[in-house]
């Protein structure tokens, strides 16, 4: 079986690489945190000095990296996987970053005889431990394909959105859906709460009904029980919708919801609140309010 490089170890990254050890795969993974390589070497995994030694010893890499600029320093920074790699080495990408420079790498990278997908993921940490991960993925077909049942070792659902970028600006959009979805929990649960209506009961009334969602059925649970430990760290929101609306400015659009919402994270952010979990979005509510939503 081939050997796959990784790197990017964190909430996300370390996970996924454990689910592929567990499918048997072979790694060599990097990742600029030690300790978090270590648990991966205890795994099973090659420990690698640098991006570049990982593209020396491995055809397929994937990255799983904070933004934009993270992804362009371990592509083709000194010692990175451009140095490294050889024609045929097929680059997956799975950060949340700027479509355009998705696009922009995926040139740098055609220049040493490679391929890109940018494939970025949606389901936050409990999905990247359980294996059920969305891929949206964009690049070439033939790419796809090879990268296709690797990907699925580590989610439920992966599928190609189109040509490289596009696999970002779904992802852009599922991270707009998202937000505002817990934005509008988060509304609706202050309001029944301030209006003396127990929220629980409010959650369990019409989480069958077309009010129900993924996100509700995640979130809402972890703000009643008062849980804000991140499975997705508001300060990466901040990061996807600052990005959202990049985009958008690139097409000349508005995104009136989508600005209100990045404001009120920006406001939780300024609060100090920037590393827990997008669910506590409703501290900002609470905070409007004068109200802690609990179960009454």
């Amino acid at each position: 079986m081939m050997k796959i490089g990784f790197i990017g170890l964190g909430i996300m990254g370390k996970p996924m690489a454990l689910n592929l050890i567990k499918a048997g795969f072979s790694l060599c993974v990097y990742d600029i945190v030690p300790s978090a390589v270590k648990i991966l070497e205890d795994a099973g995994a090659e420990a690698a000095a640098s991006p570049r030694e990982v593209a020396e010893n491995c055809e397929l890499i994937l990255t799983m990296l904070p933004n934009s600029p993270h992804v362009k320093e371990v592509l083709l920074g000194e010692a990175g996987v451009l140095e490294g790699i050889r024609p045929g080495t097929l680059i997956v990408d799975m950060s949340s970053i700027d479509p355009t420079a998705s696009v922009e790498m995926e040139k740098e990278v055609a220049k040493r005889g490679g391929e890109m997908l940018d494939a970025p993921v949606s389901g936050g940490e409990p999905k990247a431990i359980d294996a059920t991960l969305s891929f949206m993925c964009g690049g070439k077909p033939e790419a796809f394909e090879r990268a296709k049942p690797i990907l699925e070792k580590m989610g439920a659902s992966v599928v190609l959105v189109g040509g490289i970028g596009s696999g970002n600006m779904a992802k852009l959009a599922n991270q707009i859906m998202v937000a505002c979805n817990i934005a509008a929990v988060s509304e609706a649960l202050v309001l029944a709460t301030k209006a003396g209506v127990d929220p629980e009961s409010v959650y369990h009334a019409v989480r069958g009904g077309l009010a129900g969602s993924t996100v509700l059925d995640a979130k809402a649970p972890m703000m009643l029980s008062r849980n804000f430990a991140p499975g997705f760290r508001i300060e990466l929101h901040i990061k996807d919708l600052t990005n959202a609306m990049n985009a958008a400015q690139a097409v000349a659009m508005e995104l009136p919801v989508t600005t209100l919402v990045l404001g009120m994270m920006k406001r939780l952010q300024k609060e100090g609140k920037e590393k827990l979990d997008h669910s506590a979005l409703v501290q900002y509510y609470e905070e409007i309010g004068n109200v802690e939503v609990r179960p009454l």
